[in-house]
């Protein structure tokens, strides 16, 4: 275990954050509508939870019998309908200090900082399968913004069969994850690479590969990181998907005392696009047929064998869970027969940490088009995994962020 990285002054020793990048809907997932009109509710029809006068989206099943393991988030509330902005607002809990640009450092850069250490493992681990974009640009605040490169993610995919592969390694011609344990050939590498090196524009580069060379050349480093290590029960549970075996690639981080943890859904927001299909939340078109075949199923599979592997394993308690996007999608089906954008009002999932499990936080209109309730932002989402993780009032005016910062009401204890 990494016994370099200090325990949290917080409930939660871990942070896992699941990031639905391009927006899933509020009514199809977390606060559907069954009185609402056709044209609002939609197609599916809704389940009872565990939690009494609950339901959710008949989507999630697995989900629907866990209830009693997390809370749910109705009023969340963006302040923009564009994926790439709207995406830096919800990671960095703030706008960027010059339109779309400067933002501060994301919340799991934060966690990262406050909780120091130099052990083999790192202290922010972003598994995505690539850095997150939309078909009009990159995301701009999505790692440790003004604080610079260093507080960003080490970045780590992972494939449906649970295939690990580190980017930021793979600029040295030769170096393969399996050979790692070859010190003869990684000497042999860096030796090559002294030139790279030395180049000013490979200097943010060099940091994130030393991050990730430490991480790698550790044996608890190559451990964690073997996913063949699972049984083929355990894989199976999380589902044969780039999420779902994310999701178990998050539960091995934590289990080694990670601090935080993002398992990004896709690298782009759009479902479609042209002839790629990267099967993000964005979806303008076959809404329902990729919520009903692709979208609900993973997510709820995924999900919920999260929470029953931590939970089983003692790691609930202390392992903050949050399934969020960076907006809604609009209560009226669109005549493409999918939902656009929709910051005004959305859903977010919520487990362990110091949650208060079974619980409603806020609720939107009964056609879902705006919060009836004191209306979440960003900002106070970032404050209360900051309070959780152990980033205290005194904590965030030390490193100057969300220095007056609130705390979701009722939403943990």
């Amino acid at each position: 275990m990494n016994s370099d990285v200090p325990k949290a002054a917080g409930p939660a020793r871990s942070v896992i954050l699941l990031w639905l990048w391009g927006g899933p809907s509020h009514l199809d997932t977390f606060d559907p509508k069954p009185e609402a009109p056709l044209e609002i509710r939609g197609p599916f029809a809704t389940l009872a939870t565990r939690t009494p006068g609950v339901q959710v989206s008949e989507l999630f099943p697995g989900l629907a019998a866990r209830s009693d393991r997390f809370s749910i988030v109705r009023s969340h509330h963006n302040h923009t309908a564009i994926h790439r902005v709207a995406g830096s607002i919800a990671l960095s809990g703030d706008k960027g200090a010059s339109g779309d640009s400067d933002y501060g450092p994301t919340v799991g850069s934060i966690v990262q900082r406050h909780r120091g250490g130099d052990g083999a493992l790192p202290r922010f681990v972003s598994i995505t399968p690539g850095p997150l974009k939309t078909a009009l640009g990159s995301v701009q605040g999505a790692g440790g913004g003004r604080w610079g490169r260093a507080y960003d993610p080490v970045a780590v995919r992972c494939s449906d069969t649970g295939q690990v592969d580190i980017p930021s390694l793979r600029l040295l011609e030769g170096l393969q994850l399996e050979r790692l344990s070859d010190r003869r050939l990684l000497l042999g590498v860096l030796d090559r690479s002294t030139a790279l090196a030395a180049d000013v524009r490979s200097a943010a580069w060099s940091d994130s590969f030393t991050r990730a060379y430490r991480l790698l050349t550790s044996a608890e480093g190559r451990r964690v990181f073997d996913l063949s290590r699972e049984t083929p029960q355990t894989r199976g549970r999380y589902g044969a998907s780039v999420f779902g075996q994310g999701c178990l690639m998050a539960r091995r981080l934590v289990e080694a005392k990670v601090p935080f943890v993002q398992v990004n859904w896709s690298q782009y927001v759009e479902n479609i696009y042209g002839t790629r299909t990267d099967f993000g939340w964005d979806t303008h078109w076959l809404n329902f047929e990729h919520m009903a075949d692709r979208h609900g199923p993973i997510l709820d599979r995924a999900v919920s064998a999260l929470l029953d592997d931590l939970a089983d394993r003692g790691l609930l308690e202390d392992t903050l869970v949050v399934a969020i996007g960076e907006f809604g999608r609009t209560p009226k089906i669109s005549a493409n027969g999918g939902r656009d954008h929709w910051p005004a009002v959305y859903s977010s999932l919520w487990a362990g940490g110091g949650v208060i499990p079974g619980q409603v936080i806020g609720a939107s209109d009964n056609r879902a088009y705006a919060a009836v309730t004191e209306p979440i932002t960003p900002d106070m989402v970032v404050t209360t995994i900051l309070q959780q993780a152990g980033v205290d009032t005194e904590n965030r005016a030390q490193l100057r962020v969300f220095e007056e910062g609130r705390v979701i009401d009722g939403l943990v204890s």
